[in-house]
């Protein structure tokens, strides 16, 4: 066998031999893991029921600081005045009888899964309704345990928390709804809630809501005090602005159609009775059944909304488009009673000259005494219409356009129908103006 044989072959034995030192270390490592995990946690050594002492070893509260990462926020529910959201949730604290010897720097920390081997803060969120832990494919929980003694928690977790909402201006509303996080038997002088400097929230890039827009976020304190102590609080107030365009297409515009569309009776001819009927009613069930349905889905609160006055004008300009096709009917048939008597009435008086004449023509022969045609000047009667032409001459009439303008239409059902035509329009345009100009204006004013 030739030299270059026994290179290869001292080569492969030192690279084996090279591999199972290594294996070995790994598990005298892990080994020491182990170790260092029943040295601290051991039976006797820590008691996981008493919680950590202040800072630097002190009696004080014991600090736990908090940060957050919200993952998802599913739906956010204006009857049940809820939301729900998706989060990991981490708590960091020190406690001094975890410290141990990081095998200079080759072990960072130690990993458990079970919680109850040591001491946890009971902290809970006070505006939860209902909450629950991930466990697929295994519990989504781990503790780390880092040579300093510094204790990091890390949990995902679903809640589904109360959002009290004012909906005065709904839809052009914004909402806060916090989430709140407290003590629940340790007091401020065992147990102190910080949130974490430097980005204490976290949120998941393109956060996707179908009805809102998550504008800000803003962390605080909200320590609450009880007749057993006080406890500490933090919270997160998350703002959320209604998306408008949802509502414009499916609310606003349809409702705006639906006025427009009953004020095609205006044009119909007055004797269409069954078209300005029918077109009266279907525009007016349609708009009390699209105000119902806006109405299902919000909750029964006691203050009037800014969709409640918009359904309900739009409900009372179709409901008065109806009124106006009654009023016009009425004054229809009193214009053709008014003709009917107008006409009785001119033949009365044709048949009343046809009889004077023929009287005439009999009684030929018979005197009359006849009044003079012309009267004397200093004839009181000739003065008085003398005075009354000069005053008529003195004050010329005021040509009224209004007036001027309506006398082409000659029967009153026919004005009321042309007034419509206008009136209805302009006060629907006035009602726009104000309503938009009032509700964006206070939007403004409450951000």
């Amino acid at each position: 066998m030739g030299s270059g044989h026994y290179f290869w072959a001292i080569l492969y034995f030192a690279s084996l031999c090279s591999a199972s030192l290594a294996n070995n270390a790994k598990i005298n490592f892990r080994e020491k893991e182990k170790k260092v995990l029943d040295q601290i946690l051991g039976a006797g050594k820590y008691d996981a029921r008493i919680r950590p002492s202040g800072i630097n070893g002190t009696d004080g509260p014991a600090i736990v600081r908090i940060n957050l990462f919200v993952r998802s926020i599913m739906t956010i529910s204006d009857i049940k005045m809820e939301y729900s959201v998706q989060l990991t949730f981490r708590e960091q604290w020190t406690d001094e009888r975890l410290k141990f010897d990081d095998i200079q720097g080759r072990l960072k920390y130690l990993t458990l899964t079970e919680a109850n081997r040591v001491w946890m803060p009971d902290l809970f969120f006070s505006n939860e309704k209902e909450g629950h832990f991930h466990n697929i494919i295994m519990p989504n929980v781990y503790i780390r345990i880092f040579p300093n003694g510094s204790v990091l928690y890390s949990i995902r977790i679903s809640l589904t928390l109360a959002c009290p909402m004012n909906l005065k201006l709904y839809p052009l509303d914004r909402q806060i709804c916090s989430l709140r996080m407290a003590s629940y038997g340790w007091t401020t002088d065992d147990l102190v809630f910080l949130w974490k400097s430097g980005d204490p929230v976290q949120v998941v890039k393109n956060l996707h809501l179908p009805r809102f827009t998550l504008e800000k976020f803003l962390t605080d304190y909200c320590n609450s005090k009880t007749n057993t102590g006080e406890y500490s609080c933090l919270k997160v107030d998350l703002l959320f602005k209604r998306e408008f365009s949802y509502y414009l297409i499916q609310i606003y515009i349809p409702c705006c159609m639906l006025v427009i569309v009953s004020w095609v009776s205006f044009w119909l001819d007055q004797g269409a009775v069954p078209a300005r009927v029918s077109l009266g009613v279907t525009t007016l069930l349609t708009m009390a059944t699209q105000t119902s349905g806006i109405n299902a889905s919000l909750p029964p609160v006691s203050y009037t909304k800014a969709i409640d006055v918009w359904t309900g004008v739009c409900l009372t300009f179709v409901f008065g488009a109806l009124l106006e096709f009654a009023l016009v009917n009425y004054a229809s048939r009193s214009d053709m009673h008014k003709e009917n008597m107008k006409k009785k009435r001119r033949d009365l008086e044709q048949a009343s000259l046809d009889a004077a004449s023929d009287l005439l023509d009999t009684d030929s022969n018979a005197t009359f005494a006849m009044k003079p045609l012309v009267r004397h000047p200093g004839d009181p009667l000739a003065l008085e219409k003398r005075l009354q032409c000069e005053v008529h001459m003195q004050a010329p009439k005021r040509p009224n356009c209004c007036k001027t303008w309506l006398s082409k239409f000659p029967t009153r059902s026919k004005r009321i129908d042309v007034i419509s035509r206008i009136t209805f329009p302009l006060v629907f345009a006035l009602f726009n103006l104000v309503y938009w100009s009032t509700y964006l204006f206070r939007e403004e004013e409450d951000e």
